[in-house]
């Protein structure tokens, strides 16, 4: 099973991204948990994700987490699109995050 982490700043606008994710991941028919965290409690779920995509309002700690958990060892850290997190477009991040991860 694939594990996509996503952080935004209240863990509240990523939720509804998440909702959608998990439509189109049963759409695929693919195995995925997917989560949404604010970055206070992002230790709690980081040890099981494959990838960490951060909303664009938290786009600032891209280079911490980067450090902290990606890297040659580590998982993808990347910022969702503006206008996919925008539009809520579950599909096309979905797609994206498992570009990452393969």
């Amino acid at each position: 099973m694939k594990n996509i982490l996503l952080v935004c700043a209240a863990g509240m606008s990523t939720s509804m991204l998440v909702n959608k994710m998990q439509k189109a991941a049963e759409g695929k028919g693919e195995d995925i948990n997917i989560n949404a965290t604010s970055g206070g409690d992002i230790k709690s779920y980081i040890g099981d994700a494959d990838v960490l995509l951060l909303g664009p309002q938290v786009s600032y700690l891209k280079d911490d987490y980067t450090k902290q958990y990606g890297g040659a060892n580590g998982i993808p850290v990347e910022v969702i699109n503006s206008l996919d997190y925008g539009t809520m477009n579950g599909e096309k991040v979905l797609d994206w995050a498992l570009e990452l991860i393969n």
